[in-house]
Parts: C-alpha cells; structure tokens; sequence
C-alpha cells in the first residue's frame, strides 16, 4: 500500500503584498511567510518603525521564493 502526502501549499507574492499593504504594521505577511518571530517583532515596533515595512516592500518577492523553497 502506497502512502502519499500533500505537499505544502506554495506561497504567493500577490497575496504577500495583500497582506503587507493591509496589515503589515502587525506583520500579518510576515506570519504568513512563516517568520513567526519577525511577525512578533512587527507587532511590538509596528513594522520595526517603518523601515521593517519599506525594505519589506522591495524584498518581498525574494522572500517568498525563499518561504517556497526556491531560492
């Protein structure tokens, strides 16, 4: 009997970029790249005082190709 396993689903830039634009002072994008400790840190220093949130706006699609594997 043969078992498979999903894998896992992959992450995607647009949806990151949602998340940023919306809630990216609490880090909401940062939890769903699976950077659990940078979410908790946006949280506490809203965006680490905006400069979190400007890096965040031109490295985003690098982190996500990272969070899926890619890169």
């Amino acid at each position: 009997m043969t078992q498979t396993t999903a894998a896992p689903a992959q992450k995607q830039v647009g949806i990151a970029y949602v998340l940023w634009f919306f809630f990216g002072a609490i880090g909401v994008h940062k939890f769903y790249l699976g950077k659990t400790g940078l979410g908790i840190a946006y949280i506490f220093t809203l965006g680490l005082l905006g400069f979190g949130l400007l890096y965040d706006l031109f490295t985003l699609p690098g982190q996500v190709r990272k969070a899926n594997g890619v890169a």
